[in-house]
């Protein structure tokens, strides 16, 4: 599924504010305060769920290795050729570095396109085995809900992942489709994005609600989600965004206290 396909950003023109009753009548309007781009409401950060070993990592000094398994909505293709440094990984990795600069982070991206949760789960375990990464980012959702599989099959692939990550020694944070309101009538994402609550909630692994998240950014008019024509920007905005927050979501899950001063 391509990400965010055939949209563009719409501008909005903040208006002068008058100036407090205080001021003088020459002074120049005070210049308004700009809103904090694509903000991540606590609620989006909070739960009772944790990444351990993250927090081990990070206490330990790292490295901190990750591995996002992920499907075209981790890439931004532009006429043709994919730019990798503009999406939400790479982002993620520039927003750890600057949360954790003393911590080498290293993150690697694999891409199986159009495969459903249950076709991802025989290999979870020997990327685990072939990476080595203290943390898996399994984004997974969008093509179970294109192709219309059995909701209650696809928790039991789900499970299976989530089962499958721990027992090979990694942390897991599960994302969930991305939001598209051009596509809500043709696919019903709903029982899918459930099941994947509630295999978080059964197994206590964060998941990141990708799709929540870029609803209220769309429905705050962060983005403009809704037009048919194509926006590389757009895409590299939302990506941005995603990496930035995600990083957020990854410091709140993992808990790390900093370093004890002698």
């Amino acid at each position: 599924m391509k990400f965010v396909s055939g949209a563009i950003l719409s501008v909005s023109v903040l208006a002068g504010v008058l100036a407090g009753a205080g001021a003088r009548a020459d002074d120049p309007p005070a210049a308004p305060a700009a809103p904090p781009a694509c903000e991540v409401p606590d609620y989006f950060l909070s739960g009772d769920t944790a990444l351990p070993k993250v927090a081990e990592v990070i206490k330990a000094g790292g490295p901190l290795n990750i591995l996002v398994v992920g499907s075209r909505s981790s890439t931004i293709s532009v006429a043709g050729n994919h730019t990798e440094a503009a999406a939400y990984p790479s982002q993620l990795q520039a927003a750890l570095k600057e949360k954790l600069p003393a911590i080498e982070i290293n993150l690697s991206v694999e891409i199986l396109a159009k495969k459903t949760a249950e076709e991802v789960v025989p290999g979870l375990s020997k990327l685990v085995e072939s990476k080595k990464p203290t943390l898996v980012i399994w984004q997974t959702g969008t093509v179970d809900a294109m192709r219309s599989v059995d909701p209650d099959d696809f928790r039991a692939a789900v499970d299976g992942g989530v089962v499958a990550l721990r027992d090979a020694g990694a942390d897991t944070v599960l994302v969930n489709p991305q939001y598209s309101p051009r596509t809500e009538s043709m696919i019903s994402a709903a029982a899918y994005l459930d099941n994947m609550r509630v295999v978080a909630q059964e197994h206590e692994v964060p998941l990141f609600d990708r799709f929540a998240l870029m609803q209220k950014w769309s429905e705050d008019g962060e983005f403009d989600l809704f037009t048919p024509v194509h926006s590389p920007e757009l895409a590299k905005r939302v990506h941005s965004c995603l990496g930035r927050a995600l990083s957020q979501f990854i410091m709140a899950s993992a808990h790390p206290k900093p370093p004890q001063e002698n």
